[in-house]
């Protein structure tokens, strides 16, 4: 049975990857280059040597990234190496195959939201395959296991180096659109790796921490862990609730915190992720 669950989940994967890779494509060859944009990363380097010396973008693509997985593969699982390999190979054959298929939008701005929603949507939809698309998102994912940065923002960070550089060929004033684009790229990504829903952890330390797990409890259908704990100057004991919202459901919280208890010591934390069978939150 878990054979037929692995096979499944492979094929999956590979549809994800193709699709991933065909709308990643659409964002380069039918918004990006007819509107003179550029990109971050790889995928910029390969559109500026198009503009220059109109190099096939999908075979400086495959060259580069190939060069850039054979560095950073050390850092990643086989199956992720794996599915790399043939991100990139499907990205190669899609952005040859779509060459020329887009035509330049009289609103530039317009062409940059929906580039960087193709281009986003396309990476996110590789990551969540278990590959990368080669170039700065190998550096990114490195980024992401080293230091914990979320994937989107690495991105973000390097591809912004390179459309600096781009803007000695597409102009200031492109270059502008093109960190518009990125921006939002980087935004879909975190949402389709991260989940839709930001979520953040709650510490509460209170005098009353009865009336307010019971208020959790009803008010909000929130599930609450009781943990114990000891102060480090008084040294009484004491509990702390913990639990996991949504971010907007923030607001509420505070205040039934206020209206019960106006001294409780509240912190938050952004939580990157929830793994629990089942776990999926309240729907708002």
């Amino acid at each position: 049975m878990e054979e037929v669950f692995a096979v499944e989940r492979n094929i999956r994967d590979l549809l994800i990857l193709i699709a991933g890779s065909f709308i990643l494509s659409i964002g380069i060859n039918y918004f990006v280059i007819p509107n003179q944009l550029s990109e971050g990363g790889v995928f910029g380097i390969t559109i500026v040597t198009y503009y220059l010396f109109e190099w096939s973008p999908g075979i400086v693509n495959f060259v580069l990234n190939t060069t850039l997985v054979v560095i950073g593969y050390r850092y990643f699982t086989k199956r992720t190496i794996i599915y790399t390999i043939i991100a990139i190979i499907l990205n190669s054959i899609f952005l040859i195959i779509t060459e020329g298929w887009g035509e330049a939008m009289d609103d530039r701005l317009l062409a940059a939201l929906f580039a960087g929603l193709a281009v986003g949507l396309g990476i996110g939809m590789i990551f969540r395959a278990g590959g990368t698309t080669g170039g700065t998102t190998i550096l990114a994912n490195m980024m992401n296991k080293l230091l914990g940065t979320s994937v989107g923002s690495a991105m973000l960070g390097l591809d912004i180096l390179v459309i600096a550089g781009s803007a000695f060929v597409i102009g200031r004033e492109r270059a502008m659109y093109t960190l518009i684009s990125v921006y939002i790229g980087a935004k879909i990504i975190d949402m389709l790796i991260e989940g839709a829903e930001e979520r953040s952890a709650v510490m509460i330390i209170s005098e009353k921490n009865i009336e307010l797990l019971n208020a959790i409890l009803v008010q909000m259908s929130r599930g609450v862990t009781v943990m114990e704990a000891e102060g480090g100057y008084t040294r009484e004991n004491r509990d702390i609730l913990y639990l996991v919202i949504n971010k907007r459901e923030i607001v509420q919280l505070r205040k039934l915190v206020e209206d019960i208890d106006a001294d409780a010591y509240v912190t938050v934390h952004r939580v990157q992720e929830v793994f629990r069978s089942g776990y999926k939150g309240r729907k708002a």
